[in-house]
C-alpha cells in the first residue's frame, strides 16, 4: 500500500500517472481545465465520495463562493465499468450516454493538444487490469461550466487516480 508520505514525491508516481498529468495538468485548486490527482485510498472508502472530496478540492474557493446546490446540480455518476467489460477508457467515454456528459467528452480525448498521447495516457491509467473499479461523473455549476471527473482505484496497491475535467 502507498502512503501519502510516499506520493508527494514525484519519484514515487508511477509512469502512468506522470503521463496522465503531462497531458491534464498536475494537482490543483484552479476551478477551471484539468487537473490529475494520485492518492490512496483504503480499500473500505467509497470511490464515489473520493471522486467527490477532489472535484470539491479542485473548485477551491468557487464551492463556498457559488455555493454547494450550484455545484452539486449537475453532479451524477454517468458510467460504471462492470466487472467483464470491454476495457476500453477511451470508448467507454464515448459511448457514455448521458448528454450533458456526452458533451464534455470530446475535449478530453479529441480537442486537446496532443490528442494521441492524451488518449495514451488514459489508456494507460485507466485500462490497466490492476484497476478494478472505474466511476465517471458528470459536473459543473449549474450553469455555464460543465465537465467530467474520471476516478479509478487499483486495489492491489490502495491508491485511485483522478482526472478532473472542467470548462465552460
Amino acid at each position: 500500500m502507498v502512503t501519502k508520505a510516499q506520493l508527494k514525491s514525484d519519484a514515487a508516481k508511477p509512469p502512468y500517472v506522470a503521463a496522465l498529468e503531462a497531458a491534464y495538468g498536475a494537482p490543483s485548486q484552479a476551478g477551471f481545465g484539468s487537473a490529475v490527482f494520485y492518492e490512496p485510498i483504503s480499500a473500505g472508502d467509497d470511490l464515489a465520495q473520493a471522486a467527490l472530496a477532489k472535484y470539491k478540492y479542485f473548485t477551491g474557493e468557487l464551492w463556498e463562493r457559488w455555493g454547494e446546490d450550484a455545484w452539486m446540480g449537475p453532479w451524477k455518476e454517468v458510467y460504471t465499468r462492470q466487472t467483464g467489460a470491454n476495457v476500453d477508457i477511451v470508448a467507454e467515454l464515448r459511448g457514455i450516454a448521458d448528454p450533458d456528459a456526452a458533451n464534455s467528452v470530446p475535449m478530453i480525448v479529441d480537442n486537446i493538444e496532443g490528442a494521441d498521447k492524451a488518449r495514451a495516457a488514459l489508456a494507460a491509467a485507466y485500462d490497466d487490469p490492476a484497476v478494478t473499479e472505474l466511476r465517471v461523473f458528470n459536473l459543473g455549476d449549474g450553469e455555464a461550466m460543465s465537465g467530467l471527473l474520471v476516478a479509478g482505484r487499483r486495489q492491489a496497491t490502495g491508491v485511485a487516480t483522478f482526472l478532473v475535467f472542467l470548462l465552460d
